[in-house]
């Protein structure tokens, strides 16, 4: 049984971190570790390096951002699909 007090459980439920590793990012995406990488290296992600080894993370909120310019993305070509068999 868990003793903790319930708000502080709730609380610290509801930290989200503010950066994402890449397989983090693989996992929320469902991609691979290797795909998620290349969206980085390529600039369609934007992440930085931290640490000495220079680490890959991504903010939350730029993962949010690629995610809604993929629907974006996805919106146009449906509708330029849309007056092309018009």
């Amino acid at each position: 049984m868990d003793n903790r007090p319930r708000w502080r459980h709730r609380w610290q439920t509801c930290l989200m971190p503010r950066f994402l590793t890449l397989a983090d990012v693989a996992e929320q995406l469902q991609i691979n570790a290797p795909a998620a990488y290349a969206l980085v290296r390529s600039g369609e992600l934007k992440a930085i390096q931290v640490g000495g080894r220079g680490q890959w993370r991504v903010e939350e909120k730029m993962l949010e951002q690629y995610i809604e310019e993929r629907y974006a993305e996805a919106s146009r070509m449906i509708q330029e699909a849309k007056s092309k068999s018009r």
